[in-house]
């Protein structure tokens, strides 16, 4: 096939593209970028285009594999690479799934916090809701380090209440 006549191949082609580029990208933008490199790459490639073979076939295979490529790499852009000596970040966790699940998690906090005593639980609530510790032993008419160790201690029996439930 001559150079000018591949190029008009390539060129009427181009209008059965378009539809294919968006249903891969859903986007106008991305599917016309999408177009463009595909039709580069088959100015390109001109060489390896066998006469005889369907041209816009060849053109969907080469779009295929440009938005499979493309993917690919965002994919991987997007990969966290934990690099802690312990791998914490790949090890945790810090969604949960779904809303039903925490409401069980919620439930199970809620009813924890019923089992310690009032003396540590106030504290404890009234820094969960933002208080400051000043204002906590101000309000609870309390020195400071007492307010601190019982946010401790109501934070620790909390996590061994809570421990058996969610190892």
């Amino acid at each position: 096939m001559n150079d000018i006549n591949f190029k008009s191949e390539v060129k009427l082609a181009t209008t059965v593209l378009k539809p294919h580029a968006m249903r891969l990208t859903s986007n106008i933008y991305d599917a016309e970028d999408l177009i463009q490199e595909t039709i580069v790459r088959a100015l390109v490639n001109e060489d390896k285009f066998q006469e005889g073979t369907n041209i816009k076939a060849w053109l969907f295979t080469i779009m295929k594999n440009i938005f499979i490529n493309d993917y690919r790499k965002k994919s991987k852009r997007n990969t966290v690479i934990d690099t802690t000596a312990n791998l914490y970040y790949i090890n945790t966790s810090s969604t949960i799934s779904n809303a039903g699940e925490r409401a069980f998690v919620m439930n199970d906090i809620r009813n924890a916090l019923m089992k310690i005593s009032n003396e540590l639980r106030v504290p404890f609530l009234m820094h969960y809701k933002g208080y400051k510790y000043h204002e906590i032993a101000e309000q609870l008419n309390l020195p400071l380090g007492t307010i601190k160790s019982r946010i401790f201690f109501a934070r620790k029996e909390l996590k061994n209440l809570l421990e058996d439930d969610y190892k």
